[in-house]
């Protein structure tokens, strides 16, 4: 047998070591070994030689050598694991919107509307805006003698700004509006012919106005209003009214502690009935407290009203308490109060509700000493709500409207002014109970359909009255809007007022008859920008008396455009 060399295999082994510990750190350099012993094999179980030595050692039994080699091949599958994922949601197109709007309609009794709203934004916390309005009628009502036609035009500007801690707008108007008092008893000319030929019964209302208020998101300061109103006709009455309410409160976990301030000062000035002026100071504190199911408002509101002209004045506490109870959750909900304030009655607001009202009114604040009341309000489907309510109002001094007796004797004066012909309405004050009931329904059937239902029932028991004047005993209303296609869309709206009462040139206390009114309207939507619409009022083609010797314009037509844009 012959034995190699041992530095042989030494080399070869050297050099595997060396290439494997050059890859681990190609710096180590090298060296060399000299081997001086001959090799005796041995097997070690701590090295395993990575490759297979070539044996040349005729004693040993010849090993058939063996082969390894890995044989892929592809192999089809036609399993295709389904990976989960959410339910696809179909998303509408989302409607664009525009910061500004004009509007156009024309209709019959040569009716015309006309809005324009401008909104800018200057960054991104603050804008300007404002609004024209306009709104005038030719007249044309065959039951009125005298003329019948009216406008009404405002301009309103703004300026606002958000920020994350608060929020404070500036706005400030302009509005100025005609009518005629054109409701007169025309059986007076069956006893003084041609009474009416020379009645000019024009007569307009202006207003300016100016205001400020502020919102902050933190702290115990939570919010402040100013307000400054004049009002004036040009029949010498006028009226300034300045406004201030701060509000504060204290959250104080699951109760909170809240203050809310008012100063309301008034002074007018009239031809007929002299100067009045009153400033109401007002304090409200409550206390809220919130426990699972129940939330309790209790509170007071304290007044002092002061006449600056007649040196009278006086101080009045009020209930302010609220209760409500989740009986079955947002399904049924119970709550019921007590509340009291002192209202302060103006020109402008009397003129608001009935623009045929004498241009010189008295004046004087309303004591509404408690609204008790109680009622249940809740859902009857996700999409069905539903409201309840009773109550029993007492008021001192409540302002009634009451119609303005003509005069004797009935002769033909051609200096009696436009609204001495039994043709206005003054203000009467006197003490007034009422009950009342309140129902309503509303339903959002969907995105599409929504509908809507309320009546009001109500009892009037007056120290001066048997017949309580121009207060409705039943109103009723309903309201469907349908979005028929993307494109169209309708809607209608129905009134329903009850008797009332009032006294005619005669003094006699004498019934209106019930009357409703029926409105509609279709519209179109051309595309984002453009739309058209029609609208129909008094559909059914009633020339009833919403007051005394008033009637309205029948049925009503009007169609026109709206067009949104930016600039």
């Amino acid at each position: 047998m012959t034995l190699r060399p041992f530095y042989i295999v030494a080399m070869l082994l050297g050099g595997t070591a060396l290439v494997s510990a050059q890859k681990k750190d190609e710096n180590i350099g090298t060296e060399v070994v000299n081997v001086v012993k001959p090799y005796t094999p041995t097997i070690s179980d701590a090295f395993k030689v990575k490759e297979t030595p070539v044996l040349d050692d005729e004693e040993t039994t010849d090993k058939e050598e063996i082969k390894y080699q890995i044989f892929s091949f592809p192999v089809a599958s036609t399993f295709a694991p389904a990976k989960g994922r959410a339910a696809a949601v179909d998303k509408e197109e989302k409607a664009r919107l525009f910061a500004n709007y004009l509007t156009l309609g024309f209709g019959n009794y040569s009716n015309a509307n006309a809005e324009l709203f401008v909104n800018h934004a200057l960054d991104d916390n603050s804008y300007v805006g404002g609004m024209l309005r306009h709104f005038s009628s030719q007249g044309g009502i065959k039951e009125a003698r005298l003329e019948d036609k009216f406008s009404d035009t405002s301009l309103d500007l703004g300026y606002g700004y958000n920020a994350d801690n608060m929020t404070w707008n500036v706005d400030a108007g302009f509005k100025t509006s005609t009518y005629n008092w054109y409701g007169v008893d025309r059986e007076l000319e069956n006893i003084v012919p041609d009474l009416y030929d020379t009645v000019d019964p024009q007569h307009a209302f202006n207003e300016l106005y100016a205001g400020t208020r502020v919102r902050m998101n933190s702290g115990f300061f939570k919010e402040a209003s100013f307000k400054y109103d004049r009002f004036w006709s040009d029949y010498d009455a006028s009226e300034n009214r300045i406004v201030l309410k701060p509000s504060f409160a204290f959250d104080m976990g699951e109760s909170a502690l809240k203050l809310d301030l008012v100063v309301d000062y008034l002074g007018a000035t009239t031809a007929t009935f002299g100067d009045f002026g009153y400033t109401n100071f007002g304090a409200k504190p409550s206390y809220t407290i919130r426990r699972n199911d129940w939330t309790i408002d209790l509170g007071i509101a304290a007044f002092y009203s002061a006449d600056m002209e007649n040196t009278d004045s006086k101080f009045a506490l009020y209930p302010a308490l609220n209760a409500s109870l989740k009986v079955v959750g947002d399904l049924m909900v119970f709550y019921a109060g007590a509340e009291g304030t002192m209202q302060q009655n103006t020109y402008r607001d009397f003129a608001a509700e009935n623009p045929f009202i004498l241009p010189g009114v008295v004046l004087a604040p309303t004591d509404r000493q408690y609204d008790l009341f109680a009622g249940l309000k809740g859902k009857l489907a996700s999409t069905v709500s539903y409201n309840v309510r009773g109550s029993f109002l007492n008021e001192k001094n409540k302002a009634l409207f009451v119609h303005s007796s003509l005069l004797p004797p009935v002769t033909i004066d051609p200096d009696r002014e436009g609204y001495q012909y039994g043709n206005a309405f003054a203000i009467d004050y006197d003490d007034v109970k009422t009950f009342r009931f309140f129902g309503e329904i509303k339903a959002d059937f969907s995105k599409s359909v929504s509908f809507g239902l309320n009546g009001t029932f109500s009892a009037y028991d007056a120290d001066g009255y048997d017949d309580v004047p121009n207060l409705p005993t039943l109103q009723l209303g309903t309201s469907l809007d349908v979005d028929i296609t993307s494109k169209w869309y309708a809607g209608f709206k129905i009134f329903y007022t009850g008797e009332r009462f009032d006294i005619d040139n005669t003094g006699t206390s004498v019934s209106l008859d019930p009357y409703f009114d029926a409105n509609a309207h279709l519209g179109y939507r051309h595309n984002e920008r453009w739309s058209a619409f029609l609208k129909l009022n008094n559909i059914a083609n009633q020339a009833y008396e919403k007051w005394l010797d008033y009637p309205v314009q029948s049925f009503q037509v009007m169609a026109g455009a709206n067009y949104k844009f930016d600039f």
